[in-house]
Formats: structure tokens, sequence, C-alpha cells
């Protein structure tokens, strides 16, 4: 590769702040409020031009339940909770007891509502903005340089973290990573207007699929709360690209534009419907890239297990959840249940994993986290929180979900202010005492 030298330039500091905060996802955003509600100023930055990441940007409009797995009892507390009743209130959110469907919400509606909670806390948000480098000092980074319409500026805060889903501060700061052989594909969603009902999809295309470039993949939809004659559709996965980079990015979004259009023609085609297009995504919905590593990797076993743990940061009962590369989808479930489904109408095979491993008594109801995971040891004031959390396969799959990741913002907010409060590395915090602070702001339970 060839080189060109940049000139050296000043870069002035635009804002100074407690924490800042790269990434304006839902996880990015509580951790923002989070830090902001126990008193810290904050710098919140966004690369789209709204907040709430793939609930809003990807358009995926379904949070899990908040309760255990027998619909008993509440297990999961703080911002999503909060943001859900939100939604309720302004007939924008539909609830129901359900593994995979328990909260629909308008994606849009939640976005407007971000921007009203992210006003309410007093945090500086900053919309089509890039986080383009860091600088650090002996082991303590001092400030992080962005890019807009008012051109390349500095923040310098005493706290960072990184919820840009791939790492994006964590890559330049030279943290240790890992990518899988293999990474769960990510789905393009789009608004439909019409309907999918009675349409035999996997039949059209196993018959005409070949015809549009299209293969037999698992895909779902549903219905978009007082949005009449619209839903929302995730009908394929984009394979072979790496989301991280920018010719993978690129790649991804536009073969998912192609994918959605081909369906939309196969479907007008070969059938009677009048269907078309409402809205696309204007960002795919990003499974999985790379990786950090932190003091402890999540385990599927223990998830599966229902360990727990006294620093615990997380509460989850989304079953583990892994996308092949045969457009399947394996579930695992903490009763035991197994289902493998392929294909676009969802052609099940059915196993129990408690039984394979010879396991007796009474399954978990739900699952925890220790706060060790979000721990790096290589830097004072730097947390890493999003998909790109240090988990082995099958946990990586139950974890990566919103609601899991929404907790895991809400514990790194909590942490950067107590790391400041008390003066202390991220790494020398006590777990517990996080946890003692998430359940006190109504974080945990």
């Amino acid at each position: 590769m060839e080189y060109i030298t940049e000139p050296a330039k000043q870069v002035p500091v635009r804002y100074e702040a407690d924490v800042f905060v790269a990434g304006g996802s839902c996880t990015g955003v509580f951790a923002a409020v989070r830090a902001a509600r126990l008193g810290a100023r904050v710098i919140l930055v966004e690369r789209q031009n709204m907040l709430g990441g793939t609930a809003t940007s990807g358009l995926v409009n379904i949070w899990h339940s908040l309760k255990d797995t027998d619909y008993r009892e509440q297990v999961i507390a703080g911002l999503t909770a909060e943001m859900t009743a939100r939604l309720v209130r302004a007939g924008a959110a539909e609830l129901k007891d359900d593994p995979s469907v328990a909260i629909r919400f308008d994606p849009n509606r939640l976005a407007y509502e971000l921007d009203r909670l992210v006003s309410e806390e007093k945090i500086t948000v900053c919309l089509h903005t890039l986080c383009v480098g860091v600088v650090s000092n002996d082991g303590c980074v001092q400030a992080a340089f962005i890019e807009n319409k008012d051109g390349r500026s500095a923040v310098r805060a005493r706290f960072f973290i990184d919820a840009t889903g791939d790492g994006d501060l964590a890559r330049q700061l030279g943290l240790p990573a890992y990518r899988r052989q293999f990474v769960q594909p990510p789905t393009p969603c789009y608004f439909l207007r019409g309907s999918m009902e009675g349409i035999p999809l996997g039949k059209l295309l196993r018959e005409h699929g070949a015809e549009f470039g299209l293969p037999d993949d698992f895909g779902w939809g549903g219905p978009i709360p007082k949005v009449d004659g619209i839903e929302l559709r995730a009908d394929c996965h984009i394979f072979g690209t790496a989301c991280e980079t920018a010719e993978g990015l690129t790649a991804t979004e536009t073969e998912g534009r192609r994918k959605t259009y081909a369906l939309i023609d196969l479907i007008n085609r070969y059938t009677d419907r009048n269907v078309s297009v409402a809205a696309l995504c204007s960002a795919a919905g990003i499974r999985e890239t790379v990786h950090y590593r932190t003091r402890r990797e999540a385990k599927g076993s223990e998830l599966l297990s229902g360990a727990r743990y006294d620093d615990a940061v997380l509460n989850g009962t989304y079953r583990i959840d892994v996308h092949d590369g045969d457009g399947g989808v394996t579930f695992q479930y903490l009763n035991g249940d197994e289902v493998y489904i392929s294909g676009a109408d969802h052609r099940e095979t059915h196993s129990n994993w408690r039984e394979k491993a010879r396991l007796t008594g009474e399954p978990a109801r739900y699952y925890q986290l220790p706060f060790e995971v979000l721990v790096q040891e290589q830097y004072d004031n730097f947390i890493a929180v999003g998909r790109m959390l240090n988990a082995d396969e099958k946990a990586f799959g139950a974890l990566r979900v919103m609601v899991n990741l929404n907790q895991l913002g809400e514990a790194a907010g909590t942490a950067a202010f107590l790391a400041i409060d008390r003066g202390v590395p991220v790494r020398g915090l006590d777990g517990c005492a996080v946890r003692a602070l998430l359940v006190k702001g109504g974080s945990a339970l």
C-alpha cells in the first residue's frame, strides 16, 4: 500500500465532558442516560441521522420479554422497561407473553422518544458524526476525534464508552480482538406495503427463486403498531460479507436492497398480489463482526444452566439463537427445547438439548452475566459495550439481542460514573458496587 503524508494541524477541542459515548444505538443511549442521571456530563455521537441503531435505523421493531420464561416474574428492569412504558402510553407498542416477540413497537416513534429522553437528561448529542480517532497516554484515553459538518474536532473526557457495535474505538486503541471463522450473517429489513399473509413464500422461492437470484432463506415479519397496511419484513440474509469493513458493509447494504426488490418482483409476478416497498432500512441489521477480549468470556453453558453471579449486570431470558450459512437458525431454550428452522416456510426439526446432556432437575427461568465480561485490562477509562462482546458462539447467540445489550449499556454508563467518582480504573471497580448502583437506579432487579 502506498501512503500520503497528511499535513499536521491543530484540532480544536469542541467539547469537554465526564463521559464520551460513541454510538447512539439503544445500548449507547442507555449508557449515556445512566451516566447522566448519576450526575455526569455526557457527550453522545452517532453516525446515523437518528438514535436507536438496529431498533430504528435497522427497522427491527421487536424486543424480547422482560419476564422470566414462565411469564410470572419481571426479571429485567431499567431503561428498556421505561422506554417500553413510554411507547405503550403513546399507543406505539404492543405487549404479549411470547418468547420471540414480547414487545412490538413503531421504530419511528422510538426514535422520537429517544430524542426526548436524551434532551430530558441534558445529554449533548451530535448526529451525522463519526468518531475517527482517539489519543491516549500511559493507559489512559485522553480525547476522541470526531468529524461532521463542522469539520474535525476533539472531545476531551474523563471516561470513554465504545458503543459502535464493531468496536471502532477499541480497534483504534489496539485492543486484542478475534473474529470467528463463521459469523452470523446480517439481515436487511424493510417496510412492506401490503401483506405476506397467505403467500406460499417457501414454495415460490424453491420454484422461482433462482430466476431472481434468491435462495430459500429463513425470514420473518410482522405488523407495526398503529400503522395500518404496512408490515415489517426481514426476509433474507446476506452471506459472505465482513460488515466491520467499508467494502463488506457496502456489499451488505447494496445486496440487501437487491434482494428486497427481487423478492417484491417475484411476488408480483407469480401471485395475484400487488405489494411494494414502503421504506428501506437505513442500516442493515448486523448480527456479528469482531469481538474484543475482556477479563471473562461469556459461556453458553453458563447461560443455559442459569448460573448466578454476585456482580450480575444482566438478567436474560432470550434463547440461544444462532443463524447459519444455509439460511437456517438454531434455537435453544432454557427449558431444553431445541429447534432448527430452515427456509422461508420455516421447516422445523425438534430435539432436546437437556436430554442430550442428561440434565435433571428444574431448568433455569433466566440467566445472568457478570460485570467482568465488560472489563478490559489495557486502559483505565474505557469500556467497549455492544455486539463486540467477548462470548463464545452460543452465549453470543443469546446476548447479542437488543434487550440484553441495552442492559449492558446501562452497566457501562454506571461503571463509567463509578470509575470517575472513585478515581479508580475500570479494572479496579468492584462489580458488586456496579450492580448495587444499577439496582438503586432501577436498572437491575
